[in-house]
């Protein structure tokens, strides 16, 4: 009895002996921190996407305490006016960015890309990019398998079942960037959000030349050029044979887009411009020849 009354209070005095020492221990290295990280963490959404480049809203709540210059900081959900606010609060000076929207650039549809073998195995395009190139005959388009609509925490994706397409809905759309990271392909491009979800793209990511993509898809680019020299802002360049647009120098001028013989260049929210009425040719100039004069006759 003696020897469990003993064993009893040793633990007891060794337990609060260490109890005491780590209290001193944890005072001792202990780590102050900042109290604004947690109200910058409730003005953040809360989305946790990984689009400011950051882990979560936590990791970039103290990083917009503790750094200096945020300048380089923003988080796509939450948008300008959010980080102004947060700037605001913490006495720093904020970005300032225009909205952006996820863009997919494949129009090779069902019906412009037929299928040419058929794939029997795991619906990933990941692991379909990992094999070959895909069901159809063009090796830069759209697998179709979803990844992409996976990887969007907001819902802003979803495939097209008649077209095989993957579209993307500009009003729930963040531009947090994860259908970049998800797509094999590299088909998705964070691009300059225009007012009514506006948009003017080339719809390809294909380097091929125009004589091979012509074969795997009818509405490939084949980098003809035509697009380019009409355009007036030169926002248009062709390289690898595959036109481009630049977002930031694109003006909506819509000049390109009936240039395009693919109809590689889409249009969203607009309408097209209207074709000019080609000039009647010009009617074929006819020679008068002047009678001979006859002698006159008394």
């Amino acid at each position: 009895m003696n020897t469990l009354v003993f064993t009893v209070l040793t633990l007891s005095v060794l337990g609060v002996l260490l109890a005491v020492i780590l209290y001193f221990v944890a005072q001792k290295f202990k780590v102050e921190e900042d109290p604004r990280i947690d109200e910058v963490e409730k003005m953040l959404p809360g989305a946790n996407c990984g689009g400011c480049g950051f882990a979560g809203c936590r990791a970039m709540s103290e990083a917009l305490v503790t750094r200096d210059n945020i300048s380089s900081l923003f988080c796509p959900v939450a948008g300008g006016e959010v980080m102004k606010s947060i700037a605001g609060y913490l006495g720093k000076a904020a970005a300032e960015k225009s909205p952006m929207v996820a863009t997919m650039r494949c129009g090779g549809t069902c019906e412009k890309r037929p299928k040419v073998n058929h794939y029997d195995g795991a619906l990933s395009c990941a692991v379909v990019n990992t094999f070959y190139v895909g069901e159809s005959a063009c090796a830069f388009g759209c697998i179709g398998y979803g990844d992409c609509v996976h990887a969007c925490k907001f819902g802003a994706l979803h495939i097209n079942e008649e077209t095989g397409l993957v579209e993307v809905d500009p009003d729930k759309c963040t531009a947090c960037g994860a259908c970049v990271k998800a797509c094999p392909k590299g088909l998705f491009e964070l691009r300059k959000k225009w007012p009514k979800n506006r948009a003017i793209y080339v719809a390809c990511r294909s380097k091929n030349r125009g004589s091979v993509v012509m074969k795997a898809c009818k509405a490939g680019c084949i980098g003809c050029g035509k697009c380019a020299k009409v355009c007036p802002f030169g926002a248009i360049t062709v390289d690898n044979y595959l036109a481009y647009i630049d977002p930031e120098k694109c003006k909506l001028c819509r000049k390109c887009v009936n240039e395009c013989p693919t109809g590689a260049i889409h249009i969203v929210n607009m309408e097209r411009l209207a074709l000019e009425p080609k000039a009647a040719p010009a009617a074929p100039k006819t020679e008068t020849v002047a009678e001979p004069k006859t002698a006159k006759t008394e």
